[in-house]
């Protein structure tokens, strides 16, 4: 049994756009930049899409804060698509949102959709730099939707200098260094060979910000240009958001690509996928080994994909999601992890990574097809996670009809929460730390999560003076996960954290 063609969801045109000026003051700005990648994907789908657009979703913006976001972008492109919406934060949203596009499609309530988002961090930064007043839309006083959750930033991690991505990604990279089995040393080897075949996709990739291959070594070796930023992690293994560049997905039904005469080695199928979430606030989590939420949106695109999938694009913020995602998967230590080049090396705007995956997957299905691939995207801190499957096979329906939503399973597989004591004095284990760094390549704060004699979890700041301390934390040869260590509370309130 097959979806009638008149609703079965399929991609048909995809548009990336890259603006390099020379000088800032000539760049294009975010919705410059997203109507020549809507129309670029009209383009690639052969024409004539845009007038009968009746679904519109832009990707939150970050280096550019405008209000009526879809409401413009739709009046630049000429159209007045019944439904525009602007999204949340999110690295997943641009695959939850051609999720959802794909289920309207099936369930008769869209017929041509297109999913957009690009920023222009580069030339804000630039800019700003040279004293320029961008000639743009104004920014607005009062932006739609949030950059940051407020529950995502709490006082207690604000306190302890542990609150942005970049310093709690490590708290999960370090902690599956024991869970695995792993020193420090090999788990760093791994990210290096691992990060080293993304950057040679990046390479080879026309719509690539970063268009150089790595060496392992070039990756995670500190040197003048890679300075460290978060223990364990180099400035080239960390996202990289500071590009001009936007992204399109144009969709529609099987019925409607046919009629436009679209070849059918150019229509990509949606298969399904999945959602899940983890608690926003990192230290309500039941532990940092891995998590249940990937776990589940991973375990509903395999049940899609029992023979497995031919390519895939594991969401590359920092090399723990991608290490944790190939684990799930069951793939091997070889496998290509992306089709796009990575965040750290392609680059793409805070939450547009896998919307350009998206284009890089749908060229690389059409020069070489495939039954099924996978695009996973990741959000937030760990936090948010969606899994979609796509492939030049019709979808079965049963497939699609999947409850997009798999949050119970991700709960039903949680253990306890380990209960936060913030006053905690006393002896403790170490559970996971992270350790920032400067500018100037020195560490400066970090904090250790210890979990007390009775299972409770308490965060302790490091002091940085303490050279035996640091030099346990940042061995290569033996990682610190629970070792003993004591618990103190200084006079400002806060915890602090010795060994034993």
């Amino acid at each position: 049994m097959s979806l009638p063609a008149e609703r079965t969801p399929v991609i048909i045109g995809v548009g990336e756009f890259l603006d390099r000026p020379a000088d800032p003051a000539l760049a294009l700005e975010p919705l410059a930049l997203m109507e020549a990648a809507v129309r670029a994907a009209d383009a690639d789908a052969g024409g004539g899409f845009l007038d009968r657009i009746d679904s519109l979703d832009v990707i939150n913006l970050v280096s550019w804060r405008y209000d009526r976001v879809a409401a413009r972008l739709a009046e630049r492109l000429g159209i007045t698509p019944p439904r525009a919406v602007y999204a949340i934060v999110g690295g997943e949203t641009p695959t939850t949102k051609i999720h959802e596009a794909a289920l309207r499609i099936m369930n008769g309530n869209s017929v041509v959709a297109v999913i957009t988002g690009g920023e222009a961090q580069n030339a804000v930064a630039k800019a700003k730099a040279a004293g320029i007043e961008l000639p743009w839309t104004p920014p607005s006083k009062t932006p739609e939707n949030p950059i940051i959750p407020s529950d995502h930033v709490t006082p207690l991690g604000m306190q302890h200098g542990i609150f942005q991505p970049i310093h709690i990604y490590p708290l999960y990279e370090n902690a599956t260094v024991a869970a695995w089995g792993l020193t420090p040393r090999q788990a760093l080897a791994e990210s290096g060979a691992a990060y080293e075949r993304i950057s040679a996709v990046a390479a080879t990739n026309p719509f690539a910000w970063g268009r150089k291959s790595f060496s392992a070594d070039e990756i995670t070796t500190v040197s003048d240009d890679n300075r460290m930023i978060c223990w364990p992690y180099t400035k080239r293994m960390v996202a990289n958001n500071n590009v001009n560049a936007a992204a399109a997905v144009l969709m529609t039904t099987l019925a409607a690509a046919r009629a436009a005469g679209i070849p059918e080695d150019r229509i990509i199928h949606v298969h399904g996928g999945a959602s899940a979430g983890e608690h926003m606030d990192y230290l309500k989590r039941d532990q940092y080994v891995h998590s249940c939420a990937q776990d589940a949106v991973l375990g509903q695109a395999m049940r899609i994909a029992p023979n497995g999938f031919d390519r895939v694009e594991l969401y590359s913020c920092f090399p723990t999601v991608p290490k944790m995602a190939r684990r799930t998967l069951g793939l091997g230590p070889d496998v290509p992890l992306s089709v796009m080049g990575g965040l750290s090396f392609a680059g793409a705007g805070l939450n547009c990574y896998m919307l350009h995956s998206t284009c890089a997957m749908v060229r690389s299905l059409r020069d070489r097809p495939a039954d099924q691939a996978l695009l996973y995207g990741q959000g937030g801190y760990v936090t948010k996670h969606h899994a979609l499957v796509i492939g030049n096979r019709p979808a079965e329906p049963a497939w699609l009809m999947l409850n997009k939503d798999v949050q119970d399973v991700a709960e039903d597989a949680r253990a306890d929460v380990p209960p936060y004591d913030g006053a905690y004095a006393g002896p403790a284990a170490l559970e996971t730390y992270s350790i920032v760094f400067g500018r100037d390549g020195q560490p400066s704060h970090g904090s250790v999560v210890g979990r007390t004699p009775d299972g409770a979890r308490t965060l302790g700041k490091i002091d940085i003076a303490d050279a035996d301390a640091l030099a346990t934390l940042l061995s290569l040869d033996a990682h610190p996960i629970s070792l003993p260590g004591a618990v103190s509370v200084g006079d400002d309130g806060l915890q602090r954290w010795r060994f034993a």
